[in-house]
C-alpha cells in the first residue's frame, strides 16, 4: 500500500482502442488460413495480440453460414484477438454476442470534410498481402481534425457501439442500456439515453453530454467517468440534462441551470 494517502490504489479512465479491421471477402476458414498464412509469410511475431474488429460487408451471407467459434480461433492462432463484428445483419447479433463479441457501429457524418487518418490499421482478407501499419495514436489532450456532426436515427441497441470519430455526436433516437455512444466531440441525444455515454474521447475535456432524457449507466467525459449503479439521481432522471467536466469531477446539471 502507498505511504501517501493522496494516491489512490488504482486509476481507471475510459480509453478507446485501435484495433485492426479484418475486411472478410471469403468465410472459408481454409481460404482464410492460406491468406493469413501468405500475409504474415509464417512470421508468428507478424501481429503482437493486437485486437481485431471483424467487417463482414463484403460477404455474400446467404451462401454460407459463419462458425464463429472457428473463426475466431484461426485468428487467434495468428495473434489477432477479435473484439467486435461490424456490418453483420441484425438476425445474426445474438449469435455473435454469444461468442463474447460486440456489435460494432460505424456512421459517417452528415457534413463530409478532410477528415484525419483513422486510427486502425486494416487488413483486407484475401487479397493480395498488405502489411498493416497503425497509425499513431492520438495524444490525450489533443483535438482531431472536426468534420461537422454525425447524426443516427435509429436507436441504438444493446451491444452495439457508434464512435463519432473527430465530431459530435447526435442521437435521434433512444440509446438501450447495454449500448455505447462514444464521441470525439459532444454528444446531444433528442430521445432517452441509457446504456454509457463517452464525450471527449481524445480528451476534449470541453466537450459536454446532453440529453432531453437522461437514464445512462455511465457517463465520461474526456476519460474521467461516473456510473450510476443505484440509479440516475432522482431529482434529474428522465429529464432534460447536461453533463460537463470541471476539474476532475463529473457534474450533472438541469438544461436550463445557470450555474
Amino acid at each position: 500500500m502507498s505511504n501517501n494517502p493522496s494516491i489512490k490504489p488504482i486509476e481507471i479512465k475510459i480509453s478507446t482502442v485501435v484495433a485492426v479491421l479484418a475486411i472478410l471477402h471469403d468465410a472459408d476458414l481454409a481460404s482464410l488460413d492460406g491468406a493469413l498464412r501468405e500475409l504474415t509469410g509464417d512470421d508468428a511475431e507478424y501481429f503482437d495480440n493486437e485486437f481485431a474488429v471483424l467487417d463482414l460487408g463484403a460477404l455474400d451471407l446467404a451462401e454460407r453460414a459463419i462458425d464463429w467459434a472457428a473463426l475466431i480461433a484461426l485468428f487467434k492462432s495468428y495473434r489477432l484477438n477479435p473484439v467486435a463484428v461490424r456490418h453483420a445483419p441484425v438476425d445474426m447479433h445474438a449469435e455473435i454476442v454469444a461468442h463474447e463479441l460486440s456489435i460494432d457501429v460505424v456512421a459517417r457524418p452528415r457534413q463530409e470534410a478532410p477528415q484525419a487518418a483513422p486510427a486502425e490499421a486494416v487488413v483486407i482478407v484475401p487479397v493480395e498481402p498488405v502489411e498493416p501499419v497503425a497509425a499513431p495514436a492520438p495524444a490525450p489532450a489533443a483535438r482531431p481534425e472536426w468534420s461537422g456532426s454525425m447524426i443516427i436515427d435509429t436507436p441504438v441497441r444493446a451491444g452495439q457501439r457508434i464512435y463519432a470519430r473527430g465530431c459530435d455526436l447526435i442521437l435521434m433516437a433512444t440509446v438501450n442500456n447495454g449500448a455505447e455512444v462514444i464521441a470525439d466531440g459532444s454528444i446531444h441525444a433528442y430521445a432517452p439515453l441509457r446504456g454509457r455515454a463517452l464525450a471527449g474521447a481524445s480528451g476534449n475535456a470541453n466537450a459536454r453530454i446532453f440529453a432531453v432524457s437522461m437514464e445512462p449507466e455511465l457517463v465520461s467525459i474526456a476519460g474521467m467517468y461516473r456510473t450510476f449503479e443505484d440509479g440516475f439521481p432522482a431529482e434529474l432522471a428522465h429529464k432534460a440534462v447536461q453533463v460537463r467536466l470541471v476539474g476532475d469531477r463529473i457534474d450533472l446539471l438541469a438544461l436550463n441551470s445557470t450555474k
